[in-house]
């Protein structure tokens, strides 16, 4: 390794042994995490540095070169781009060339660190050209992880379907796992590039703890000792100039309207604009008097229900306007005003499901809003009902909806006069408000402050009589409001309004308008400043010198300062003044705060500060140079407005006055000010209004001032700042940073055409206890897959940077983001006029319904709260265990069943002691009595055998195996048969000649391919000498298609048993001792192992005797089988039992199930069975299948109260859910709640517990024990490996349902998984079994001894040393619980945890698959399975999608947030699959291991693979 990473061979330069030695040690350092990759290169070039000249012909640079992979070419393709890009498309409304260059620098640091890209499948590409992909790396087939075979099944795919982008440097680079084996496959590769980004050095050893109760201390972020703190004297309020008297000031805005309505009735008021930009109309002040009367008197007079008015004065009328209609707008807002009702102005919705719509909906029914006003236009575009009527929108109240064109309204009558009252303190209008949690509230402007709030944007601006004004605003709400309907009318002013249409079409409308009008005034927003600086090259002749004021309505948003430079540079040429420029700070609550003044209304120079953004995410103001990576640039608001008193408070907790140089919340207290939030006094209260407070706890005033949510500072000259919105803020570790700011730095990575500017989303997410920013932006239609994913992976690393504290050496104090999604143009929610609507695209974050085309996570960069990893304690040696357990008066948790010497079929035991036996003997008694039936999937009887009809066919079958198959005693054969009652013969015959039977699930004609193999490894593996079959299977085993799977040559001796010559067999062999191999049961375990169990004679009787005792099997018994009869229960039940117990068996084979569902539940109801056995995959399959079904099934006359129990033969923890929702979905059919129970078995012993409900004869004696229980435990102590009860629905609960009652004859014992001594009562540990129907040992090739002795001959290693016990391999506990048994002795429930092969050790601690697969499941109604696996100490989640591709991509942080929020885990690799993919066996168990091979050989065919950071 080392050799390669310098890119060149050191063997050749003969380097002293102390060189050698520190070169290993720094290699050691490197692997062990100690030492990061950079300062090992250092170190090591340091160590070389003397030797590297004697390395004839090699390049400097070329080594530095080869040291990083690929990045050369990235390199190369990046500086290409530079040149090639043009200048001007970089966005001035967020441009600062300085943050830019800086950002450009950090980048530069980091392009060694190259990222996996995420492979994504064909089809769910939105938008990409074919020539950006990678082909296929066809020439190094991935090996075959899954066998270790040598030769290579590389099945190619169609060359559509394998395309994948991966990043070129990687394609045949043979690269290590973290075990050190090499690995040549695309899918490692990237998770190589992935532990390589991940390569930090480790941190020092934590120390040892003990968290009390279990509880997991999340980390708690200390704060920085070195974080910048504010030292300042506290600020004073500081007081506007006071409001000037006016003689004539009007004592309200309805009385300045009518006094211009009457005596300048020509004056224009309003020209409005259609979208080429020609004036379509003209209001006056006249008509706007006339017409606003006309609507007062309709309003009050003409709209009737029932006779009585429909609207009484100071009801809440709603106003839907389009944005390019503002006359109408204006009309219907002072109608309202003169009719004494109180207008609502929203906007017109489009759709029913426009976004933030629903919110809107919900403030109009909070003020009884029940009439809309509207005009014609609008009315017809709205969506209707079949009825004609407008639709009613989703959560809106009922509305009428009254157009207010001329036509429609009534004359007032000669006598009919308003009142037009002086300014009050009723409420005026309401303007609605969005929070960025989506919901909308309504602030109340009384007239009273609608009226000081003209007064002072009057004062402030130097607004003078019949001035022209051009409003660029949304004429409905705030600036474009208060200034283009309000104010302008209090002075009699013209206003030019420019629809967003028009803006659309001709970003320079405004400026054109300015000119032609010689307008005074414009009021605009940055965007239209940017907007018109793109399209301002072909327009030479327009002037900009008549303006006195460009007010900049957002100036409050940081990042305006570049527009409003950007734009002077460009306009100063033609006219535009530096001091027209006027930003102003305003609030929906406080209305105007601040505004600047030009000089001659007496205001101070401009300002600008140059900040550091580290110290502002600490809240604190530090100046800064402009030339470092990370600084804030704003420009001042102005001063505040005339007649207001303005404090700075602390954000959080009580409202005490900042220090000067701290950044807090702007609070105002005016006559100026919004009222309250409507109908909400406690949030009015806390949140609208603050009495800010001094150090000392003394309020500043006994009047409450409002908050503005507006973060700032008051800088020299008593200039406002304002740094960010409380909207905005996002606290990540306890530091504030400004989701502008982080859009900004996004814009800055790379001016290049990746993303559309206007189009990102900054928003914040609660995952772990903490905020994570999540970064959303729209991909330009022509942004190929992999340069979106460059310029994504750039803003990651810029973002970090740009925002770390450079003193804090700890990474904690690093911001990283989250995640950041691209999504396809045009599809993130649209506010009202342009804009991204935040709250809504956070909702569809979280819902899932996003639907990105890119995606990145970086989950390990940025969740730096993790618990600590699990230390484990030193060990406590087992015999000072069972002291400790005795001391606290714990048992040792031992259970067992009831004793076998004791019960009255001991001398019919002995006469049974081989199943040979037992058939002939019931061949000779009871000949003809039935003992299998088995069913097709129509339901009838395909075949069916008597005692003496099987005894026949086995002899037969012996005959076969000793003169066909020339077989001896002792000789292994294969039953490769589909289920059905030839499998159950030809186990008999084999007996019957003394060979050893094994049986095999024949393989799949349709999957040849891949069931093949596992049937000619079974054969091999058994060493088989000859194999029993039926003609079609020997034809498919013989086959070409077999060919192509399997080498057939070596197949041995295959006879098929379809014609038979009836012959009879001269002698029944008889083993010698019961201790004698009876068959050999093969099965694959869920860990993908191939184990076969070798099962003796003795054992096999003591199995079917425990069975019999335990369900109470007789003659006389009828039981339904639908399992497969190929290993473990489902085989026992299947082939041995009847003939043991004389019971009849109904057969069903679950494969049957597929076309026909209701198979088994049928026949259970049409032969009354009582008791009846399945696998999960059938309850599964019947759940799913016949959920909507039951009636139907009632009517057929199903039914299934003679059930006494329902038995699922399992070899895992019992799935409740499944059990819970079988047992209510059939509850309609009889099917009593308590039937339905689970067994438990495993390799080592296939029945340790059954549950037979309570029945038959001996029920008064109570065999059957009580009802199984359930327990539940905490999720997280279990983790730590030990059992903490807990209630019902507490927090991290998790159900266990015991696993049923422990047979007869079998002993079970908990005990610790590395001392092997006995553990007590509650305690989690391995389970070991003793029992005569153990298996003997397992049957391998190669002899693994050990393995056999450490799992069959156990035994432990304190208390009972003299015990020889078998190891299952599964966590479990016992525990006595109240209940008593048969015996009248407490009873112990066993309850089954999992699997300790599939457990996977993640950060200290021991995570079972399926805990993290259940919430997986539960994140995303799309998913439909899942499974998880770890490689290389990354765990990867397999989700199989149930939907659209389009969904795919929301799964990656649904799942990412699920793992986290309840596991604590970060997820390294989220693969998106079809559903089917995740291989399951025929007990319905999730095969993980075979899943991990199929992911590792990158033969899934994933959707989508997203690599977590």
């Amino acid at each position: 390794m080392a050799a390669e990473r310098g890119g060149c061979s050191l063997e050749a330069v003969p380097l002293p042994p102390e060189v050698r030695e520190s070169l290993a040690e720094l290699e050691l350092e490197l692997s062990e995490g100690d030492i990061t990759q950079k300062g090992y290169e250092k170190k090591r070039a340091k160590l070389l540095a003397r030797y590297i000249p004697l390395i004839q012909g090699v390049d400097p640079s070329l080594q530095a070169e080869n040291r990083v992979p690929g990045s050369s070419q990235a390199t190369a393709a990046v500086s290409k781009q530079q040149k090639s890009r043009s200048t001007n498309s970089r966005d001035e409304r967020f441009r600062s060339d300085v943050h830019t260059e800086a950002v450009q620098a950090a980048l530069a640091k980091y392009k060694e660190r190259k990222m996996p890209m995420p492979s994504k499948r064909r089809s769910v590409l939105v938008h990409s050209s074919v020539e950006t992909y990678t082909p296929p790396d066809n020439h190094s087939a991935p090996p075959d992880v899954t066998t270790g075979l040598v030769e290579h099944l590389h099945h190619e795919r169609p060359q559509v379907a394998s395309v994948r982008g991966v990043p070129r440097g990687y394609h045949s680079s043979i690269l290590e796992t973290a075990d050190g084996v090499p690995v040549n496959s695309r899918v490692s590769s990237k998770i190589q590039q992935l532990l390589n980004t991940l390569k930090r050095p480790k941190r020092p050893p934590l120390k040892e703890f003990f968290v009390d109760d279990f509880e997991e201390l999340l980390e708690v972020q200390q704060p920085d000792p070195n974080q910048p703190k504010p030292e300042g004297n506290q600020m004073n309020v500081l007081k506007g100039e006071p409001l000037g008297v006016v003689t004539n000031w009007p004592p309200s805005l309805l009385a300045a309207l009518q006094c211009w309505g009457t005596t300048q009735p020509k004056a224009p008021c309003l020209t409005a604009l259609d979208t080429t930009g020609k004036a379509i109309y003209t209001l006056t002040y006249g008509k706007l008097w006339s017409r606003s009367l006309k609507l007062a008197y309709t309003l009050l007079n003409k709209l009737t229900t029932k006779s009585e008015p429909l609207l009484k004065p100071g009801d809440r009328v709603a106003l839907v306007f389009p944005n390019s209609d503002p006359v109408m707008f204006m009309v219907a807002f002072y109608g309202c005003l003169l009719a004494e009702l109180i207008p609502v102005p929203i906007e017109v919705p489009l759709t029913r499901k426009d976004a933030g719509s629903q919110q809107i909906g919900f403030l109009l029914g909070s003020c009884g809003v029940t009439l809309a006003l509207t005009t014609d236009a609008c009315q017809k575009g709205l969506p209707k009902a079949q009825t004609g009527e407008v639709v009613t929108f989703k959560g809106w109240p009922r509305l009428i909806w009254f157009v207010i064109d001329g036509k429609h309204l009534a004359k007032p009558t000669k006598d009919w006069h308003p009142q037009v009252r002086d300014a009050s303190a009723e409420i005026a209008y309401i303007e609605y408000k969005t929070s960025k949690e989506g919901s909308t509230v309504g602030i109340t402007i009384s007239h009273a402050s609608m009226l000081a709030h003209c007064h002072a944007l009057t004062q402030a601006c130097g607004y003078s009589e019949a001035e022209t004004l051009t409003n660029v605003l949304d004429f409905k709400r705030d600036a474009g409001l208060w200034h283009g309907v309000l104010t302008s009318v209090m002075n009699r002013m013209h206003v030019i309004s420019i629809p967003y249409a028009l803006m659309k079409v001709n970003p320079l409308s405004w400026i054109q308008k300015v000119c032609l009008y010689k307008a005074r005034v414009a009021v605009v927003k940055s965007r239209d400043m940017h907007w018109s600086l793109l399209a301002q090259r072909d327009q030479r002749d327009v002037s900009l010198s008549s303006l006195r004021m460009l007010i900049v309505a957002d100036g409050a948003n940081p990042w305006s300062i570049s527009s409003c430079d950007a734009f002077l540079n460009v306009f100063q040429s033609r006219g535009l003044r530096p001091e027209v420029i006027c930003p102003c700070a305003s609030s929906s609550e406080a209305l105007t705060v601040a505004i600047r003044r030009p000089p001659e209304l007496g205001g101070p120079p401009p300002g600008k500060a140059v900040l550091s953004m580290n110290c502002l995410s600490f809240g604190v103001i530090r100046v800064d140079t402009e030339e470092k990576l990370s600084v804030l640039t704003v420009q001042d608001v102005g001063q505040i407005m005339p007649g207001a008193n303005v404090c700075v408070v602390k954000v959080d907790g009580t409202p005490y006055l900042c220090k000067a140089d701290e950044v807090g919340e702007i609070c105002v207290n005016s006559g100026a000010t919004g009222m309250a939030y409507f109908g909400l006094l406690g949030i009015t209260k806390n949140v609208f209004e603050a009495i800010p407070v001094t150090a000392a706890g003394v309020p500043v005033s006994d009047q409450p001032f409002t908050r503005t949510g507006l973060l700032g500072f008051v800088g020299p000259d008593y200039l406002v700042f304002v740094v960010g919105k409380l909207d905005g803020l996002i606290t990540v570790s306890g530091r504030r940073h400004n989701a502008d700011d982080v859009v900004a730095t996004a814009l800055a990575v790379e001016p290049m055409k990746f993303v559309y500017r206007g189009r990102i989303a900054v928003f914040s997410v609660t995952v772990l206890h903490d905020d994570r920013i999540v970064l959303v932006a729209e991909q330009r239609p022509d942004a190929s897959e992999e340069d979106s994913f460059q310029w994504m992976s750039r803003v990651l690393q810029v973002v970090s940077l740009s925002f770390l504290s450079f003193q804090a050496i700890d990474s904690i104090h690093q911001v990283g983001v989250y995640c950041l999604a691209l999504v396809p143009a045009n599809t993130l929610p649209k506010a009202p006029l342009g804009g991204i609507h935040i709250s809504e695209t956070k909702q569809r974050f979280l819902e899932g319904a996003l639907h990105p085309c890119n995606v990145l996570m970086c989950p390990h960069t940025c969740v730096t709260n993790l618990p600590k990893p699990r230390q484990k304690q030193p060990d406590v040696g087992p015999a000072s265990m069972i002291v400790g357990n005795l001391v606290a008066g714990k048992r040792i948790a031992q259970a067992s069943g009831r004793d076998v010497t004791q019960l009255e079929d001991n001398d019919q035991a002995r006469k049974f002691l081989y199943l040979a036996d037992v058939l002939q003997w019931r061949a000779q008694t009871t000949p003809d009595h039935p003992l299998f039936l088995l069913l097709n999937s129509k339901g009838t009887v395909a075949s069916t055998a008597s005692c003496i009809q099987l005894h026949k066919r086995a002899e037969r079958v012996a005959v076969a195996l000793i003169e066909k198959g020339r077989l001896n005693v002792g000789d292994h054969v294969a039953l490769v048969y589909p289920p059905g009652v030839d499998l159950i013969a030809t186990f008999y015959g084999c007996l019957y000649a003394g060979c050893i039977p094994i049986t095999v699930r024949p393989p799949h004609p349709q999957n040849l391919a891949t069931t093949l193999p596992t049937v000619k490894m079974i054969v091999e593996v058994s060493k088989s000498a000859c194999i029993l079959t039926t003609q079609a299977i020997m034809k498919l085993l013989k086959s070409k298609e077999a060919a192509t799977a399997v080498d057939i040559k070596t197949w041995p001796t295959i006879l098929d048993t379809d014609d038979m010559p009836k012959k009879k067999l001269a002698s029944i062999f008889r083993p010698t001792s019961p201790d004698m191999l009876a068959y050999l049961d093969f099965s694959v375990s869920t860990t993908g192992i191939l184990a076969g169990v070798k099962m003796s004679h003795a054992a096999t009787s003591a199995l079917c005797r425990s069975i019999k005792l335990q369900c109470e099997l007789y003659p006389s018994r009828q039981i339904a089988i639908c399992l497969d009869p190929y290993c473990g229960l489902g085989f026992a039940l299947w082939c041995l039992c009847s003939v043991y117990s004389g019971h009849q068996s109904i057969l069903v084979p679950p494969l049957e199930l597929e076309s026909n569902v209701s198979l088994w539940l049928s026949a259970v109801s049409q032969y009354k069975v009582r008791v009846t056995f399945c696998s999960y995959s059938v309850m599964e399959m019947c759940t799913k299948g016949l959920g909507t079904q039951t009636d139907n099934l009632r009517m057929k006359g199903v039914n299934l109260s003679c059930v006494r129990t329902c038995m699922v033969v399992a070899e895992e923890r019992p799935r409740i859910t499944l059990t819970q929702s079988f047992s209510k979905l059939f509850k309609d059919l009889g099917l009593s709640a308590r039937a339905v129970s689970t067994t438990f078995g495993c390799r080592v012993n296939v029945a340790i517990c059954l549950q037979p409900n309570r029945l038959g004869k001996l029920a008064e004696q109570g065999t059957a024990g009580p009802d199984p229980t359930t327990v539940y435990v905490d999720m997280r102590a279990l983790r730590h490996d030990r059992v903490r009860l807990v209630e019902r629905g507490s927090p991290h609960s998790l159900p266990l349902m015991e696993s049923g009652k422990i047979l007869p004859g079998v002993k079970v014992i908990i005990a610790h998984t590395e001392t092997k001594g006995p553990l007590g009562d509650s305690h989690l540990g391995e389970i070991w079994v003793s029992s005569p129907h153990n298996a003997t040992g397992y049957y391998t090739v190669y002899g693994e001894e050990a393995l056999h002795a450490d799992h069959f001959t156990a035994r432990l290693s304190f208390g009972d040393t003299q015990t020889v016990w078998a190891r299952t391999g599964y966590l479990g506990f016992l525990r006595r619980t109240e209940l008593t048994d048969a015996s009248g002795e407490r009873h112990d429930a066993l309850y089954v945890v999992g699997s300790l092969d599939e457990t996977l050790e993640l950060r200290g601690m021991r995570y079972h698959p399926i805990d993290i697969e259940t919430s997986v499941i539960r994140a995303h109604k799309s998913i439909a399975e899942c499974a998880v696996f770890t490689w290389t100490n990354l765990l990867v989640v397999v989700v199989e999608l149930e939907g659209s591709e389009q969904e795919a991509l929301d799964l990656v942080a649904l799942v990412t947030n699920v793992v986290l929020e309840e596991h604590y885990l970060i997820v390294g690799v989220v693969v998106i699959v079809d559903p089917g993919v995740i291989p399951i066996n025929s007990r319905g168990e999730k095969q993980r291991m075979h899943l991990r091979d199929g992911f590792l050989a990158d033969q899934l065919d994933p959707i989508y693979v997203a690599y977590n950071m």
